[in-house]
């Protein structure tokens, strides 16, 4: 290479009209099937920013005990649907660092509503490293260490408070714990049903196929809520948070597995007449072996892309529940079941920012959307 005056390079090799321009280099065709789905994968610029912020979700929920200012159920009873408070820096003209301004309550007789207004005299630096409610760091480790807490005779209600005078930006820290695990769980469990029923109806046929497509057809024919609904309710109210959680999760397993199941059994249809699979029959493969080794491996693109796009199902599902009281139900704490308590729609007009769980139910949707089209696009063989 020759670096011209301008700053560019020239190729000093002489030029050769039979070579192609789009011809692949040698570190292409050697190179992982997992290097080129990343190579391609950066190139969706959405779905890389998608599984960034969800990784870093994911990643936060065992210390979201310690990022909240407050606990799950921590109640502040002279605080009742207290407005969102900024974090100041500057007071002034002075830089303080972050503060916040005291607020106090009076009652407005004409409206009957409290009203909350901030003494702006008064700037109350925040606390770090503080110690509040107890929680438990990866549900196991016990702690009253907070990131950051309001100082002695204020408030920190970032997102505002609820009915009980609960922190709204708390309770969704702690109800992404629930919020996005569930959907996990779920589709764990749907994958497992989907695969296991879809490749043995897909690979053995005959009459097994048979039973199995008449349980999909029954189950797809049922309306889904309803459906939700009748077994939910038949949960026993008095068990406990815990249960209840894993009892929806499996209840939104069971239900999400026809429509994999359908797909997988569809793939496996073309995919067991290919050579390679009748080869490794004929070498004495068992059946098990064939569809682990040979089949789910050309398949396992299309799952990992279904996958991305049935956790945000799964989310739904649990928030829908929760939302019309049929799902988790308090102490547990869940985006869903902080939406229930803004089904008034004049409680909403009042206290807009009790509907703020909304926001990250949207985003983290999307996100997973998002991320489930750039895995679709990335892990295609036959796209260009």
């Amino acid at each position: 290479m020759t670096k011209l005056p301008d700053g560019r390079y020239v190729d000093d090799a002489p030029y050769d009209p039979q070579v192609s321009i789009q011809q692949l280099e040698r570190r292409d065709l050697d190179a992982p099937n997992w290097v080129l789905v990343w190579r391609k994968f950066k190139t969706h610029k959405l779905g890389l920013v998608s599984g960034v912020f969800l990784l870093l979700c994911y990643l936060m929920l065992p210390f979201a005990g310690f990022i909240a200012p407050y606990g799950a159920n921590e109640r502040n009873s002279d605080h009742l649907y207290a407005p969102p408070q900024a974090v100041h820096w500057v007071h002034e003209g002075e830089f303080l660092g972050p503060f916040v301004y005291p607020i106090t309550a009076e009652a407005d007789l004409e409206t009957f509503q409290w009203v909350f207004k901030p003494d702006t005299s008064t700037p109350m630096p925040l606390e770090f490293f503080c110690e509040g409610a107890e929680y438990k760091l990866a549900g196991l480790i016990k702690s009253d260490t907070h990131l950051f807490c309001a100082p002695d005779g204020a408030t920190l209600f970032l997102w505002g408070s609820d009915r009980l005078g609960r922190d709204v930006f708390s309770r969704i820290l702690y109800g992404a714990q629930l919020s996005l695990t569930v959907g996990l769980i779920g589709i764990s469990v749907s994958f497992f049903l989907g695969i296991l029923l879809g490749s043995i109806a897909g690979y053995f046929g005959g009459r097994i196929d048979w039973v199995i497509n008449r349980v999909i057809e029954i189950l797809r024919s049922l309306p889904e809520l309803p459906l939700w609904l009748a077994l939910s309710a038949a949960v026993p109210s008095n068990w406990g948070p815990v249960a209840v959680f894993f009892i929806i999760s499996i209840i939104l397993g069971i239900l999400d597995w026809p429509g994999l199941a359908r797909a997988v059994r569809a793939k496996f249809l073309s995919l067991r007449e290919e050579e390679y699979v009748r080869a490794a029959e004929m070498m004495g493969a068992s059946s098990g072996r064939v569809i682990r080794k040979h089949l789910l491996p050309n398949f396992m693109s299309h799952l990992i892309a279904s996958a991305t796009l049935s956790i945000p199902a799964m989310i739904l599902g649990e928030t829908a529940l929760s939302f019309l009281g049929l799902g988790l139900r308090a102490p547990a704490v869940s985006w869903g079941v902080m939406l229930n308590d803004a089904q008034n729609l004049a409680s909403i007009e009042i206290y807009p920012w009790t509907a703020i769980p909304m926001i990250p139910i949207i985003i983290v949707v999307l996100a997973f959307n998002f991320l489930g089209d750039g895995l679709r696009d990335s892990l295609d063989p036959y796209q260009q």
